[in-house]
C-alpha cells in the first residue's frame, strides 16, 4: 500500500479506536476491539493479535485470522525477538528471519510491536502477519507503536 494512503488510514482507524475503546476499562476488551478493527480495516493484514508474557512463555491471546501456535518457543522468532531487544521489528520476508516460528506457512512477511504497561514493562507483543512480502514499513511501526497506546488509557 502507498505509504500516503496507509497514513490516512491508520489516522482515521486511530480516530475510530480512540472513540471505541473509551467505552470500556477493561483492557481486555480494549485488546479485542483493536485487533477487529486492525483486521479488518487493513487488507493486507492475514493475522493480527496478541501474545502475552505469562510465567516466563508467550501465549496467544486476542487474534483475528487463522489458528495460532498457542505457546511460542522461548527466544525464538519475531515475537520473542521484539521482546528481547525490547524494540518493534519490521520482517520484510520471514522466511529469511532466523529461527521464524511458521503457525502458518501462508505469512510472508511480520510486524512484532511490544505491548508495554503504563510503567514501561513488557508485557507481551502485537503481532501482525501479512501473505505478501515487504507489507510492513516505518509508518506501520509508528500508528501500531500508537495504537498501543490506547490500551491503557
Amino acid at each position: 500500500m502507498e505509504k500516503s494512503k496507509k497514513e490516512g488510514r491508520y489516522e482515521r482507524i486511530y480516530g475510530q479506536l480512540s472513540q471505541l475503546v473509551t467505552k470500556s476499562n477493561d483492557s481486555q476488551a480494549r485488546m479485542a476491539t483493536i485487533i477487529a478493527v486492525l483486521h479488518h480495516k487493513m487488507d493486507y493484514f492475514f493475522w493480527t493479535g496478541f501474545y502475552m508474557l505469562n510465567d516466563g512463555e508467550l501465549v496467544v491471546r486476542t487474534y483475528q485470522g487463522p489458528v495460532a501456535c498457542q505457546v511460542l518457543e522461548k527466544d525464538k522468532g519475531v515475537c520473542w525477538a521484539g521482546i528481547n531487544r525490547q524494540e518493534t521489528i519490521v520482517v520484510e520476508d520471514v522466511h529469511q528471519f532466523p529461527g521464524h516460528i511458521a503457525c502458518d506457512s501462508r505469512s510472508n512477511s511480520e510486524i512484532v510491536v511490544p505491548f508495554r504497561s503504563k510503567s514501561g514493562e513488557i508485557l507481551g507483543v502485537l503481532d501482525v502477519d501479512s501473505k505478501e512480502k515487504g507489507s510492513f514499513d516505518e509508518v506501520d511501526a509508528r500508528w501500531l507503536e500508537k495504537i498501543l497506546t490506547l490500551v491503557d488509557k
